[in-house]
């Protein structure tokens, strides 16, 4: 079973290219292709739980990455402070259980 990298957003959000750039980078660093899904937080396609996540929002394993959480109520504005960095994301790639490397 494969662990899920997913990023949040919305059009208009200022820090979503930094954190495409960030998730590349971070993913790359860790050996992992760069892969993930993309969802408009703003799409009736979004699972209704996650509308409240700011833009961006990198999730790992169905969790966003810097408080574990699974559903957000907030108001889905853009994030404050900017994309998550390629430290934070890089932080949960350690190897959780399920994610299988590139190469192997």
């Amino acid at each position: 079973m494969k662990v899920k990298v997913q990023l949040l957003y919305f059009d208009g959000c200022p820090n979503v290219e930094q954190a495409r750039q960030n998730l590349r980078t971070a993913l790359s660093r860790a050996g992992f292709d760069p892969v993930w899904e993309e969802i408009d937080l703003r799409s009736e396609s979004a699972p209704a739980e996650w509308r409240g996540f700011p833009s961006p929002t990198i999730m790992v394993g169905s969790k966003e990455i810097t408080t574990g959480a699974s559903a957000a109520g907030g108001s889905g504005a853009c994030r404050f402070g900017g994309a998550p960095s390629v430290d934070q994301i890089a932080a949960v790639l350690g190897r959780p259980q399920g994610w299988e490397k590139k190469g192997g």
